[in-house]
């Protein structure tokens, strides 16, 4: 069964051949945008400054990681031999330790996505400027960014990644 959209890009496509006067070629054109996201040297450079920027934190987390994993081990070995009130304590601490290292985790988490998300963001938009400054030069009259095959001969990934000052 197809899907609306998979509809619409069928009649688009079909517009656009029909619209090309007789004798005129269309000339298509395919961008793996997935690619360009995770290998440009501008992606590449993107993630190594989300790596630095979230590293402190990160080595915060593990080491709160640790000091639960420790004081786990602590109340599994003394618990037996601890007071009531000790082991109570220790539990409470650790219960108390866990909670905070969850937030932590769930707000690292968070600001990591978004941060992330605002680089990719600028990646994209860099990399549409890029794909519609090639269609132009090239006189391409449509490019894709999926599709379910794609002949290599109208691949431009690599055009458009050294556009981008890649490959």
């Amino acid at each position: 069964m197809m899907t609306f959209k998979q509809f619409a890009l069928s009649l688009m496509l079909a517009s656009a051949v029909v619209a090309v006067p007789a004798g005129a070629e269309t000339k298509i054109g395919f961008v793996n945008t997935e690619r360009i996201l995770r290998e440009a040297p501008l992606s590449v450079a993107a993630q190594k400054k989300l790596e630095r920027e979230f590293a402190g934190r990160e080595q915060e987390l593990q080491k709160r990681a640790k000091q639960a994993r420790d004081l786990q081990a602590q109340l599994d070995k003394e618990g037996v031999t601890m007071s009531d009130s000790e082991r109570k304590n220790k539990e409470r601490d650790l219960a108390n330790l866990n909670r905070e290292l969850q937030r932590q985790g769930r707000e690292f988490r968070e600001d990591l996505n978004l941060r992330r998300n605002e680089e990719l963001g600028q990646i994209q938009e860099r990399a549409r400027r890029a794909i519609q400054e090639i269609a132009r030069a090239e006189k391409f009259d449509l490019i894709l960014e999926q599709a379910v095959y794609v002949d290599a001969k109208i691949d431009i990934t690599d055009r458009v990644m050294k556009a981008l000052g890649g490959k």
